[in-house]
Formats: structure tokens, C-alpha cells, sequence
């Protein structure tokens, strides 16, 4: 399963750099527009996804920054938030890089920011959720674009192991 989660962390980044090269393309105000999804915009959604992230690798390991709030925009300068995006997918990938399998079963406690109740699960379903809590988010950024004319990304997992990911094979 470690393996399974460290190319999971692998193609979350290679996904991540296509939906930013995207989303690059959008003027201020489509990169701004509420268009629906959850969190809204684009800018919004893709601050989402790095706020989930942050809580969870500090939850994970004791380090890094962490916002209080899910819908945080930790960053409204896209540059800076793709900056920022790129290093936490590296932080992920090394630190998944540092585990050992057994870790997988490691007990994980956290409070949820969006309900008072600890929890207790194990390290391993709570990684299979990140990566799809990454995905399912990634995929409103996408109707975001597509529905403001831009054209559709391929980010599906096959076209990463079939490019960038062949060593996961």
C-alpha cells in the first residue's frame, strides 16, 4: 500500500501542475468568478485544496503551517498560490517517500474543523481520502474552466502512468 500512496502523491503533483497551467490561462476576474462549485471560484477551490492539505500534514507529522478555516484563502495572488501548491506537493511526496509500510496502521487522532468530535482512523484510509478529496476538487476546478471555454485537461490517473508515471507500472 505505501508504494500505492507514494504514486498517488506522484501523479496528485503531476495533476496539480496541469490544472494550474490551466487555470494560468484565466483572466482575474474568471479565476475569480463564482461559477458554482463549492468553494465558488477557482481561486477559491484551488486555496480549498491547499488548506486540506496543510491540516492534514500537520496533522500527519506535528509540522508546517496550518489555516483554521477550510474555505482560508491562504493566498489571493495566483502566482504565490501556485508557488505554494507545488512545495506542499513536494512536501507530501517526501514525506510519504520517509515512511515505512507499518506506518500505514499508525492511529491518527484530530478534532475536524467542521465538527467538534474526535476522531480515531487509521493512516492509511485517511491518505486514501486526501488523494480523493484532491481529485474530487480537481474536477470542479475543471468544470470551472471548461465551462468558461476552456478546453478540457486530460488528468485522468491512466494518462499519468501512461506519461510521466511509467516507473509506477
Amino acid at each position: 500500500m505505501l508504494r500505492h500512496f507514494q504514486m498517488f502523491a506522484d501523479y496528485n503533483r503531476w495533476a496539480n501542475e496541469r490544472v494550474y497551467e490551466a487555470c494560468a490561462t484565466l483572466s482575474g476576474e474568471d479565476y475569480r468568478a463564482d461559477m458554482g462549485a463549492f468553494f465558488g471560484s477557482a481561486e477559491r477551490t484551488l486555496n480549498h485544496l491547499l488548506a486540506a492539505d496543510r491540516i492534514w500534514l500537520k496533522r500527519f507529522t506535528g509540522e508546517g503551517e496550518a489555516p483554521t478555516g477550510l474555505d482560508a484563502v491562504l493566498f489571493e495572488d495566483f502566482a504565490e498560490l501556485r508557488a505554494a501548491r507545488e512545495a506542499e506537493d513536494r512536501r507530501i511526496i517526501d514525506w510519504l517517500n520517509g515512511l515505512q509500510e507499518a506506518e500505514l496502521s499508525r492511529i491518527i487522532s484530530y478534532t475536524p474543523i467542521s465538527t467538534p468530535t474526535k476522531v480515531e482512523l487509521r493512516l492509511g484510509p485517511i491518505l486514501a481520502h486526501v488523494f480523493n478529496h484532491q481529485t474530487h476538487h480537481r474536477g470542479q476546478v475543471h468544470t470551472i474552466l471548461t465551462s468558461l471555454g476552456k478546453p478540457s485537461i486530460a488528468i485522468d490517473l491512466v494518462y499519468f502512468v501512461l506519461a510521466d508515471g511509467q516507473r509506477w507500472q
